[in-house]
């Protein structure tokens, strides 16, 4: 299969809008500049990166080539240059890839991945870790990730922020890690540039086995993703809604199906595609994301 590349593409340009405004209401967040300035200071980004390094095998042809083709071809496909490192890190039991590092980005796909995704599938994979990198993301990402960890300090009076303000910070992290996870989801389709890959992929990441994908489950995994999106919301109190949310590891691979079926469902991705150049594809028109107001509970954080 030949796949469109898409050269000096801006990947804010797919950006889902539950995306945008959890983006927009973290960034309003008190207290926020000050903590990505202390968490550069404690060097988290230098941890990172090092915890990989020292713990993890680097993917090279020559010993997973199977990795190396499928994020090679990615990072042309998205245009994504210098390539950054890939490594391959240990099983967890399910399928995770990351991507760290803001100022040299590392990419890292586990054991599950390598086994269980076919190279399509993987060009999804990598495509979602490429959003990351490209949209600018990581920052944000790695201080969710460590915020569990920095709760006692942050909490203290040498950051200078009271609990309900490091609170409020990590639920609107939270919100956001799980609404970035739609414009990834974009990304990875025009990695992989087949909707039914992108489907696959979700529902392995969700934890079903290669042996139990057939066309009967394909379809009934995106029936079911397409009545998630008539589900309201509205019988569920804010604090139910906001601890839902705050579980942003959870895969949400139905839900994240059922907005990725939308996108492709109103036409939109087809357009993208068939765009004769650069400039049609940056100025294509963003299709409402939803009638319900059930997605905007988190507004007010």
């Amino acid at each position: 299969m030949t796949r469109r590349v898409f050269s000096g593409v801006n990947i804010v340009k797919f950006q889902h809008p539950f995306d945008q405004k959890a983006l927009a209401n973290l960034n309003k967040m008190p207290g926020l500049p000050l903590l990505l300035k202390k968490v550069n200071e404690y060097g988290i980004d230098r941890l990172l990166r090092m915890q990989i390094i020292g713990g993890e095998f680097r993917v090279t042809p020559q010993n997973f080539p199977k990795l190396d083709d499928a994020f090679t071809e990615s990072c042309q496909i998205l245009d994504l240059t210098p390539k950054p490192e890939l490594y391959l890190f240990r099983g967890t039991g399910h399928i995770q890839t990351n991507a760290v590092g803001v100022e040299k980005p590392m990419v890292s796909a586990n054991l599950e991945a390598m086994e269980w995704y076919s190279h399509d599938e993987l060009l999804f994979a990598f495509g979602c870790e490429i959003a990351r990198i490209k949209g600018k993301y990581i920052a944000y990402q790695q201080m969710a990730n460590v915020m569990p960890l920095l709760k006692n300090v942050i909490n203290s009076t040498t950051f200078g922020l009271g609990g309900l303000a490091a609170g409020g910070i990590e639920i609107a992290l939270a919100n956001w890690m799980i609404m970035s996870k739609f414009t990834g989801d974009r990304v990875g389709l025009l990695a992989c540039q087949d909707i039914n890959i992108a489907i696959t992929a979700l529902m392995k990441l969700a934890g079903l086995p290669s042996e139990y994908l057939n066309a009967e489950t394909i379809a009934d995994f995106q029936a079911q993703a397409r009545e998630f999106s008539t589900i309201s919301l509205d019988n569920l109190d804010q604090i139910t809604k906001i601890l839902s949310f705050m579980e942003y590891r959870f895969p949400w691979s139905v839900m994240r199906a059922c907005e990725l079926l939308k996108w492709v469902d109103s036409g939109e991705y087809d357009k993208l595609m068939q765009a004769e150049n650069l400039e049609q594809i940056e100025n294509f028109a963003e299709p409402p994301a939803t009638d319900s107001e059930d997605w905007q509970f988190m507004s007010s954080w």
